[in-house]
């Protein structure tokens, strides 16, 4: 018999989804500490701001990309907090959460200004896919493994 401690592919999903977290911490940091780099890409797409309207579109931006963060890391916790319990299936949550984070992921992206210039920094919107990335490696594997 095959209890939930010892599910086949549970191990590997489990460190796939902290893999996930930990990307998804990465990338929010890295939005925190990058004010700089945001500053610069607001500057480029409006030279007419000011400093104040510049510091404004920065702290827009990065309160943003920390409640997305925030919401993804929850996301994360509570999808592996399924897993380990192992009961009831994680599957449909955690396709659920990868399509959505897809949709953010494209958004941050694709998603262009007033100016016509795609709004977010092209460095911060790609470190919105590399959490995708292990998203989809956790859905396949949770979808993989029995039960």
């Amino acid at each position: 018999m095959t209890t939930p401690a010892t599910t086949p592919g549970k191990h590997g999903a489990l460190a796939t989804l902290y893999a996930g977290a930990g990307l998804t911490v990465a990338a929010t940091l890295v939005a925190l500490a990058d004010r700089a780099g945001l500053a610069d890409h607001v500057r480029a797409g409006y030279p007419a701001y000011g400093p104040g309207e510049i510091d404004s579109a920065v702290t827009a931006y990065t309160v943003i990309l920390s409640v997305v963060g925030t919401l993804g890391l929850f996301g994360w916790l509570g999808t592996a907090w399924v897993v380990r319990r192992g009961k009831g299936s994680a599957r449909w949550p955690a396709g659920g959460l990868l399509a959505i984070a897809i949709c953010v992921a494209f958004a941050a992206l694709t998603v262009r200004d007033t100016n016509g210039e795609v709004g977010l920094a092209p460095l911060l919107g790609w470190l919105q896919v590399l959490p995708c990335a292990a998203g989809l490696a956790a859905v396949v594997l949770l979808w993989r493994r029995p039960g």
